[in-house]
């Protein structure tokens, strides 16, 4: 089976803002807007955090491997719309039927992609498959919590249990991998309205390269990577890191050698 590792980067979706608040007044700005947006998600909950309907999707990055595959990239491009980036995500396993790999994906990522494919009429055939048409799929899909067609990394490593739940960043850390580099999940809606959207697509692919070595030290636990594999397996990154050539996955693999 292919593994497909994912990460997704959002901001607040301004149009539904202004559909739940009623700020249809065209003096009121988007940068306002979004400031009401979470101001509300303060008031309910305590965090700035608005409610994952209203996450707009601007960036899905991903580490694809497969025998004899290994890339990195984030789907569609730059000035692609929501719509596309999360069609181009569920037609990829419509296609390849991969395992995905994610960190913080059962309660957060794939929730997101959910609601804003139910928002863009976005068609998941095979995803939403529990066995209806696959018969396989009845004891292995990506939808029940604790089945490997989709696995959390995040929620496994804490056996399921919110408390145990850790960040990423310190877990990639304490790892010697390069974890966080030059911005955070609070910092995209800031970087968008900057224009920087390839800033925050370079952000997400960081991100997930974290999130598959994640996943290669945690195969290794379960036995399912030998130690010579493992090393073959990071030596291969690495390579492809270098034969990439791009500014933010060198600067990557310079942090990930010093560590």
């Amino acid at each position: 089976m292919s593994i497909f590792v994912f990460d997704i980067e959002t901001i607040p979706d301004i149009i539904a803002g202004r559909k739940l608040f009623n700020l249809h007044d065209s003096s009121i700005s988007d940068a306002e807007v979004a400031e009401l947006m979470f101001r509300k998600a303060t008031e309910e909950t305590g965090q700035s955090f608005v409610r994952l309907p209203l996450h707009q999707v601007v960036a899905i990055s991903a580490v694809y491997r497969t025998h004899d595959q290994l890339k990195v990239w984030s789907l569609g491009s730059p000035d692609a719309s929501e719509k596309e980036l999360v069609q181009r995500f569920f037609d990829g396993i419509e296609k390849y039927t991969p395992q995905l790999v994610s960190w913080n994906g059962q309660a957060f990522d794939l929730p997101v992609l959910q609601y804003r494919a139910l928002l863009n009429q976005v068609v998941a055939k095979r995803y939403w498959d529990t066995g209806e048409l696959d018969s396989n799929y009845k004891w292995n899909n990506y939808i029940s919590r604790y089945h490997q067609r989709h696995l959390d990394l995040m929620d496994v490593l804490a056996s399921y249990q919110p408390r145990a739940y850790s960040r990423l960043d310190d877990i990639a850390t304490l790892l010697g991998f390069p974890g966080k580099m030059g911005m955070d999940g609070s910092k995209v809606w800031h970087n968008y309205q900057q224009g920087k959207i390839e800033e925050i697509r370079n952000y997400c692919e960081t991100d997930v390269i974290n999130t598959y070595l994640v996943y290669l030290r945690f195969q290794q636990m379960r036995g399912y990577l030998l130690e010579d594999k493992l090393e073959q397996e990071l030596s291969l990154l690495k390579d492809y890191l270098r034969s990439e050539n791009k500014a933010h996955l060198t600067a990557f693999l310079q942090e990930w050698e010093q560590a």
